[in-house]
């Protein structure tokens, strides 16, 4: 396999006087989970269509494994869209017969794989119902299914988790990782930066059509040169709301997260919190989450 597994240079891609995606550069390894970030409208979607090909850059180069994109190449892609669509008259065992053989995979290799996988997505009794009979959660898990079933190298999931409730993100959650430690490569698309900061090793934030930063998560989050403190207390108030010393206060149930500003010292917030007269409970150093540092860099790029 490739060093790199798929590449972008310099690719760019407008619609008319839109630019959608500029100047893009970007390396996803072999064996990892990349995420695409980027709030609704970034370019990750056009971005992600350029690379399976369905959509043409105006500039710039695309390789996959090392290579331009082919018939054999393709089929070594699962690719779950954004735009979820099945066939609703269609019963799901012949949906995903239908999607396999679309791969090359046929005979009884793709009826073993339809129960194993029904089976691990917790499914098995839907087989024989048609899609209109499913919810939207266990339609989007038969729509996963269509796009890891021929066993592919490289899997691009665009928004995989939205609209699923709690258990079944984290029932895909944890089979995205069992991916990755089968060696597979994941490109991982999504605006919700909680499922992310669980399951990217490497990340590339767009905004506006172009890159903010690429890299990994924990290269990231070291670079980023601001901590943030979890503080349980009683008063200081007003030494919270110093912008001087705290850039972002989120204020949960029973304890606060402050995001300290550029260039202040958590001890410092320590010893005016003190000298208020706040009795503290609780002050924690903790790293920024990847929510913070996506809401910082957004906002400093706008």
């Amino acid at each position: 396999m490739s060093e790199i597994t798929v590449k972008l240079d310099r690719v760019s891609k407008s619609f008319g006087e839109f630019t959608a995606v500029k100047e893009l550069s970007l390396a996803v390894r072999p064996g990892r989970v990349f995420g695409l970030l980027g709030p609704n409208g970034a370019g990750k979607t056009t971005t992600i269509r350029m690379i399976v090909n369905i959509t043409a850059p105006d500039s710039g180069s695309i390789s996959l494994f090392g290579r331009k994109i082919d018939a054999e190449v393709q089929d070594r892609i699962g690719y779950l869209p954004e735009e979820r669509g099945l066939y609703r008259r269609m019963k799901v065992v012949d949906q995903l017969r239908f999607f396999a053989e679309l791969k090359n995979v046929h005979g009884k290799q793709v009826e073993s794989r339809i129960d194993e996988w029904l089976a691990r997505v917790k499914l098995s009794e839907w087989k024989n119902k048609r899609s209109m009979e499913l919810s939207k959660g266990m339609q989007q898990k038969i729509q996963f299914i269509t796009s890891v079933i021929h066993d592919p190298d490289l899997l691009i999931l665009d928004e995989p988790f939205s609209g699923l409730d709690p258990i079944n993100v984290e029932l895909l959650k944890e089979i995205v990782l069992d991916l990755k430690r089968a060696g597979k490569t994941i490109i991982f698309s999504t605006h919700q930066m909680e499922v992310a900061e669980r399951v990217c090793d490497d990340i590339c934030l767009l905004n506006k059509s172009e890159k903010i930063f690429e890299g990994s998560l924990r290269d990231i989050k070291s670079s980023f040169g601001r901590n943030s403190v979890a503080v349980r207390c009683e008063g200081g108030d007003g030494v919270l709301d110093d912008p001087a010393l705290v850039s972002k206060l989120v204020r949960h149930a029973d304890e606060a997260q402050a995001l300290l500003a550029a260039g202040a010292d958590a001890q410092v917030l320590l010893r005016r919190l003190i000298d208020s007269g706040a009795v503290i409970g609780k002050f924690e150093m903790i790293e920024p989450s990847l929510n913070d540092i996506f809401i910082t860099k957004v906002t400093e790029a706008t």
